[in-house]
């Protein structure tokens, strides 16, 4: 399973400085779940209300995406046979937002396939701190582009 969940990670095609995944925890035919620790340097904080830095939600809606909705992508077309590279892109989101995540906060992302059809994949996320407290939910979906050659 481990050599299954490194190949899911390499599927997440975001690098640094805008990757916010360090762990997948599990993903199946139905389900992923990860976790990302924001670090005080993360770029965004520096301009994102100074003096008090908060995790924008945009930036929460990307990590539950990275950990949630590409990974299970990936597993899913792996599953089909699928083997030439593609990426998910986010297409529709719904996202509520119910506490504040910092800088240093680790958070962990759960995800749920509500379904996959016609190169769209849509999941129920919810993110919760180490304390078990939900921090945001919703739903998010993407669709499939396949990567230009040399891509």
């Amino acid at each position: 399973m481990k050599n299954l969940l490194d190949q899911l990670l390499q599927a997440v095609p975001q690098q640094a400085p805008f990757r916010f995944v360090d762990k997948l925890t599990s993903v199946d035919e139905t389900s992923a779940q990860g976790s990302y620790r924001f670090k005080t340097d993360e770029h965004f904080y520096k301009g994102h209300l100074p003096n008090h830095p908060i995790t924008p939600g945009v930036i929460l809606t990307e990590t539950m995406a990275q950990i949630g909705l590409i990974p299970l992508g990936a597993f899913l077309m792996i599953s089909k046979g699928q083997s030439e590279p593609v990426d998910f892109v986010l297409v529709e989101t719904n996202v509520e937002f119910l506490k504040p995540v910092y800088p240093e906060d680790r958070v962990n992302v759960k995800s749920e396939l509500v379904y996959f059809r016609f190169g769209k994949l849509k999941c129920k996320v919810s993110m919760t701190n180490d304390q078990g407290e939900e921090l945001c939910r919703g739903e998010l979906a993407g669709m499939i582009v396949k990567r230009k050659p040399n891509a």
